[in-house]
C-alpha cells in the first residue's frame, strides 16, 4: 500500500518557522516529480510549491517566494517544506503529493499531475 504521511505542523505565531515533512512508503517516488499544496478554510486546494525528481528544478507561488523551501531525500523518499516568517494568511492545511506517472519528467503545476496524496497536516499560524 503506498502512502504519502506528512508531519511538521502545528500552532505558531506570525514569524516563526516550521518544517513540513512527507515520507512516502509502500514504493519510491525518486524518480517522479512531488509537491506541496495547501487548503485554506473556505477556499480551494492550491499549488505552494513542487520539486523535479533530482531537486534541481523547483517552483514556488509568489506569496511564498524567499520565504519557503522545497527539497527532497530520495534516499529517504521524503520531501520537506522549509517554512521561514510563516504569516496567518499561511494558515491551511498542508497536503503532499507525489506525480508517478512521468519518470525523470520536469515539474507540473496542476493537481490533476499528481496521483498520490497525503492525508494532510495543519498549520496555523497566529498573528
Amino acid at each position: 500500500q503506498v502512502q504519502l504521511v506528512e508531519s511538521g505542523g502545528g500552532l505558531v505565531q506570525a514569524g516563526d518557522s516550521l518544517k513540513l515533512a512527507c515520507a512516502a512508503s509502500g514504493r519510491t517516488f525518486s524518480s517522479n516529480s512531488m509537491g506541496w499544496f495547501r487548503q485554506a478554510p473556505g477556499k480551494e486546494r492550491a499549488l505552494v510549491s513542487v520539486i523535479s525528481w533530482s531537486g534541481y528544478s523547483t517552483y514556488y507561488v509568489d506569496s511564498v517566494k524567499g520565504r519557503f523551501t522545497i527539497s527532497r531525500d530520495n534516499a529517504k523518499n521524503t520531501v520537506y517544506l522549509q517554512m521561514n516568517s510563516l504569516k496567518p494568511e499561511d494558515t491551511a492545511v498542508y497536503y503532499c503529493a507525489a506525480n508517478s506517472r512521468t519518470k525523470y519528467g520536469g515539474i507540473y503545476y496542476s493537481s490533476n499531475e499528481y496521483d498520490y496524496w497525503g492525508q494532510g497536516t495543519q498549520v496555523t499560524v497566529s498573528s
